[in-house]
């Protein structure tokens, strides 16, 4: 029979963070653009891929999106003021989920912070002022690999010495659940914060 997991890897976008896309779209109206359009090219695979395993740095993804759509909001310089614009929104914490990481921690839950993210992953910790919430940051700009890939689960677990057995990744991404029980995790797809209280049975203290 399995054990329960005594550590917690938490997914940051999707699950943590949250992102309103009315936001957004009020720039990318203003802007002649359909609402989505500059997250639909920034997450284009070749585009993304290099930023979020370390290749590319945040600041030079930012200027390929803007390269991008230029010649769709009338040149580059209004395409890079559209991305100031679109990267000053930084998102919202999870107020539930942000309460839900810290009393598990408190309770003895050793706790993973473990994200897709690029270079700028550091600044927007601090900002929201969460960079003592968690035990490690498993950021796959900084390991080389990303979810779903076995690589980046047994990375994000050693960090806190810990084996795939015995660690609980909640996301809110299909493929990274499946990538994560292919790697030997218990994982948990979040569909929102109701979905805390089974992830909270399902951990024990260290």
């Amino acid at each position: 029979m399995r054990a329960r997991p005594s550590v917690l890897l938490i997914d940051f976008d999707g699950v943590l963070r949250r992102f309103d896309p009315a936001v957004t779209a009020v720039a990318e109206t203003r802007y002649g653009l359909e609402p989505g359009t500059v997250l639909s090219v920034a997450l284009e695979w070749p585009r993304i891929e290099p930023v979020i395993t370390g290749r590319v740095s945040h600041a030079d993804w930012l200027l390929g999106i803007a390269d991008t759509l230029a010649d769709r909001v009338g040149g580059p310089d209004t395409a890079r003021n559209l991305m100031v614009e679109y990267d000053a929104y930084h998102g919202g914490i999870v107020t539930e989920v942000l309460t839900f990481v810290r009393s598990v921690r408190q309770a003895g839950v050793r706790v993973v912070l473990a994200t897709n993210a690029t270079d700028a992953l550091d600044l927007d910790l601090d900002a929201f002022g969460l960079t003592g919430d968690f035990d490690a940051v498993a950021n796959s700009s900084v390991l080389g690999s990303y979810k779903p890939q076995k690589e980046f689960f047994l990375a994000a677990c050693s960090m806190v010495d810990a084996s795939p057995s015995e660690c609980l990744l909640i996301d809110d991404a299909d493929r990274n659940v499946r990538g994560a029980r292919a790697a030997g995790l218990s994982a948990l797809r979040f569909n929102g914060p109701e979905d805390l209280s089974y992830a909270r049975a399902a951990l024990s203290p260290s």
